[in-house]
C-alpha cells in the first residue's frame, strides 16, 4: 500500500513510518525540512508546511491511505500564542489535506488524529466510549473543530476514521519519557488526589490499530485509541515505581501547585477520562498490551 503521513517526523509518526516500511508499504511524509533527510527503502519526504496550501498537496494523489498526525504539542502552558498554535496546526493542516484529497481518484482512506480530550475532563468514574458526548473546554473545542475538518472528506466519498488518541506510551519520547526518570530516581509522586483516570495506550498498539483500520474497510467515524484497562494516576504511579523496583514514598503533588505552574493545562493532569476502546473491542481487535504492567515491562526493560 501507499501511505501519506502528515506529522511523520514526530514521536508517533516516525514509529509508524518505520513499522510500515518494515512491512513493505511505500510511505511519503511532508516536512518543513525534507532536504538532507536520511533515506531508507520505501520512504520519501516532501518539503512543505501543512498549515498552508502549497505544492506538497500534489503529493497526496496516488496514495491508498492518508494518516493525519500533525499538531503542535499540548504539553505546555496554554498562553494565547500556544492556544493559537495548538488549534491552527491541527485545523489548517486537516483542511489543506482534505482539500488535496478531493482531487484524488480513487479517494484514499483518511485516518485523522483526534484525542480523548473530545470528551472533556471528568472527575468521576463514568466509563467513556465513542458514543459519549463532547465536553466543554479548550481541548474539546480543538477536537470538535479538528474532526469537523476531517469529516469533510466524507462528502466526496472518502472513508474517514477519527482516531481519538489517549496518552501514548512508547520508547524514546512522549509522556513516558517525561514521567519515567522521576520514578527511576525515586522522586516520582501521585498528582493531586490520584483518583483521576489515565487513558493510556502502548505505541505498538497504535500501529497495529492503524493496520486494523486499513484492513477493515467498514469501520468509520470515531475510534478510541486507548487500552481496554485504563488506570488511575495513583495506579500509574505505583506501576511506574514497581517497574523500576523502587518505592513510591514521595508525597502527592498538590493540585493547586500544578495549576500555578501549568495554568489550565494542569487540569488535564488532574482530571482525565475513563475512556475505553468500545469500537475496537466490538470489532474483534486484540490488544498486544491490554494491561499497564505488561506495557511498562516491555517499554522499560532496558531502562532499569
Amino acid at each position: 500500500m501507499k501511505v501519506f503521513i502528515t506529522g511523520g517526523t514526530g514521536f508517533v509518526g516516525s514509529y509508524l513510518i518505520s513499522r510500515l516500511a518494515d512491512l513493505g508499504h511505500e510511505v511519503t511524509t511532508v516536512t518543513r525540512g525534507a532536504a538532507g533527510r536520511p533515506a531508507r527503502p520505501g520512504v520519501s519526504f516532501i518539503q512543505g508546511s501543512t498549515t498552508a496550501p502549497g505544492a506538497w498537496q500534489q503529493g497526496v494523489a496516488g496514495h491508498d491511505t492518508v494518516i493525519n498526525l500533525a499538531g503542535a504539542s499540548i504539553f505546555t502552558r496554554w498562553t494565547k500564542d500556544a492556544r493559537r498554535s495548538i488549534i491552527e496546526s491541527r485545523v489548517l493542516t486537516t483542511r489543506n489535506l482534505v482539500d488535496a484529497m478531493a482531487a484524488c481518484d480513487p479517494k484514499p482512506l483518511l485516518l485523522s488524529t483526534s484525542a480523548v480530550g473530545y470528551y472533556g475532563s471528568r472527575e468521576d468514574d463514568a466509563i467513556i466510549d465513542e458514543t459519549s458526548p463532547p465536553g466543554d473546554e479548550f481541548l474539546t473545542r480543538v477536537s470538535v473543530e479538528w474532526e469537523a475538518e476531517a469529516r469533510r472528506a466524507e462528502a466526496f466519498g472518502s472513508r474517514v476514521a477519527l482516531c481519538r488518541f489517549g496518552i501514548i506510551l512508547g520508547r524514546g519520547g512522549g509522556a513516558l519519557a517525561k514521567m519515567a526518570p522521576a520514578f527511576k530516581y525515586m522522586v516520582g509522586s501521585v498528582l493531586g488526589s490520584g483518583r483521576q483516570w489515565f487513558p493510556w495506550i502502548h505505541l505498538e498498539d497504535v500501529f497495529q490499530i492503524v493496520l486494523f483500520l486499513m484492513e477493515h474497510r467498514h469501520i468509520s467515524g470515531p475510534v478510541n485509541f486507548t487500552a481496554p484497562n485504563p488506570v488511575t494516576n495513583e495506579e500509574l504511579s505505583r506501576e511506574l515505581a514497581r517497574a523500576f523496583g523502587k518505592p513510591l514514598f514521595m508525597p502527592a503533588v498538590p493540585a493547586f501547585a500544578l495549576r500555578i505552574i501549568l495554568g489550565e493545562f494542569g487540569d488535564v493532569l488532574l482530571k482525565g477520562q475513563r475512556a475505553i476502546p468500545r469500537r475496537l473491542l466490538d470489532e474483534g481487535y486484540r490488544f498486544r498490551f491490554p494491561e499497564l504492567r505488561g506495557a511498562l515491562a516491555d517499554l522499560l526493560r532496558d531502562s532499569r
